[in-house]
């Protein structure tokens, strides 16, 4: 080797280790082992979720916990009831927020926004009953049991009980909700959009004063997911983010 290789040979690494470096401080100390993703000390991905834990009740803060097929985590969410957080993880997670005595599930299949409203609340029931079993028992197996894992991992099918959820909802209620894209779509408490729908929903009496979806739309969707099984998991799409995302 010449000595105009060894120099170029000498910039090529100079560059490289350049690179890993603003990288690893772009992960917070992380290992990168990709271009477009950084691993934690504990090899799992670091995931990036944000979204509104919307009651009806305004609270000024509410615990949001974070449990995924591995890894888990909790914050706080602020004023405006949103809530944002980087965690070590492997998807999905099962996402809940207590506040003031209330209590609300939801679920998050990738990075980006997933909210947590009693409209995400029927979702999992409704989930839970496609799967032959209950919100509870759902969300109490999910860390070892594999097929849950899959199918709230599976945006066809968490997009699909989306759909569910308004058909149903408009149906019994009588109320046209504007933002059928409850799960993902970014909304701010108080304005037009998700929030108006919560209160639509409450006015017509699908949710209660306690901020929880009514017994009666419990029932609802748990007896629409019974005729709607999931005996297989549908082929896993190529989202890569919640934002955004359409409902169907």
């Amino acid at each position: 080797m010449n000595t105009h290789d060894v120099r170029f040979v000498r910039l090529v690494l100079a560059a490289l280790c350049g690179a890993s470096l603003a990288t690893l401080v772009a992960c917070g100390g992380n290992s990168c082992v990709s271009l477009d993703g950084c691993i934690s000390g504990n090899g799992m991905p670091n995931v990036a979720l944000s979204g509104t834990a919307a009651t009806g009740k305004a609270p000024a803060s509410a615990v949001v916990s974070f449990d995924c097929a591995s890894g888990s985590a909790s914050t706080l969410s602020d004023g405006g009831e949103r809530y944002s957080i980087t965690l070590s993880a492997t998807l999905p997670c099962i996402l809940t927020v207590n506040s003031g005595g209330t209590t609300l599930h939801s679920l998050a299949f990738a990075g980006g926004t997933f909210n947590t409203t009693p409209e995400t609340e029927l979702m999992l029931v409704y989930l839970a009953s496609q799967l032959g079993t209950s919100e509870a028992s759902l969300i109490a197996g999910f860390p070892s049991n594999l097929q849950f894992q899959q199918v709230l991992a599976n945006q066809n099918d968490v997009l699909a009980a989306q759909s569910a959820v308004v058909t149903n909802l408009q149906q019994r209620y009588a109320v046209t909700l504007t933002a059928p894209a409850f799960l993902t779509t970014q909304f701010i408490v108080g304005q037009a959009g998700v929030d108006s729908d919560l209160g639509a929903l409450a006015t017509a009496g699908a949710i209660g004063v306690d901020g929880m979806p009514d017994p009666v739309a419990v029932s609802l969707l748990s007896a629409a997911g019974l005729a709607h099984p999931l005996t297989t998991t549908s082929a896993p799409s190529s989202g890569t983010g919640g934002t955004g995302t359409p409902g169907r």
